[in-house]
């Protein structure tokens, strides 16, 4: 748990989920584009996810990227290639299509097999920005927050009765841990710690307190 997660700008955004790659296949006058999409939230994970699709398609002619990803209290980092197509063909509609998407922490790369016939310059920017787009719609998304952590010990007694209520009113524990006592560690959104104390304590028949733990960013599914 860090401190460092809240800081001013961007509280919440939505990126793919992890540890998955989807792919599309888009065929254009004969040429074939191989679109990949990906997680990554650094610079270095953005590039090993393309060296690993150069890997996959040695004998392509081109392999173009465009990747985002968020950094915490600055801008975010936002790179295109366009590898050998006309400058501005290729990477710079990819990174449009990734941004107009509204996900961070995402990659594209789209491998093209040429086919033999040129598609010009209007040509090219279409075929890479719908070949983008068009994987976009199954990309599966879980929201990412900032969320204020806090504890909850209780008996064992009641632990699993608890439990299973702040589940059900759709509050995320991230962690419980199993010692004399049962320790919770929740993950509440700005200004529900009031609500949230007050259904404990009717559940309990007596008052009851979170402690409170800084902040950390959470995972939780996307409506």
């Amino acid at each position: 748990m860090s401190d460092n997660a809240r800081q001013p700008g961007l509280l919440e955004y939505q990126l793919p989920i992890a540890d998955h790659v989807f792919d599309h296949e888009l065929d254009i006058k004969r040429s074939r584009f191989l679109t990949f999409i990906t997680r990554v939230q650094s610079e270095d994970q953005a590039r090993e996810f393309i060296h690993t699709i150069k890997d996959m398609y040695p004998d392509a002619r081109h392999h173009c990227s465009a990747f985002i990803f968020h950094v915490d209290g600055s801008n975010d980092v936002e790179r295109s290639s366009d590898d050998g197509e006309p400058s501005g063909t290729a990477g710079k509609p990819m990174l449009q299509a990734l941004r107009g998407s509204g996900l961070k922490d995402i990659a594209a790369v789209v491998v093209r097999y040429f086919g033999g016939i040129k598609l010009g310059t209007g040509g090219l920017v279409n075929a890479y920005t719908n070949a983008v787009t068009d994987l976009l719609p199954q990309v599966s998304r879980v929201t990412r927050s900032v969320r204020d952590i806090f504890t909850l010990q209780l008996p064992h007694s009641d632990a699993g009765r608890i439990e299973a209520n702040l589940r059900g009113l759709g509050v995320i524990i991230t962690d419980a841990a199993y010692a004399a006592e049962v320790t919770f560690t929740l993950a509440l959104l700005p200004g529900e710690r009031a609500g949230v104390e007050s259904q404990l304590s009717s559940m309990m028949g007596a008052e009851v307190e979170l402690h409170e733990h800084g902040h950390m960013w959470v995972e939780s599914p996307s409506d």
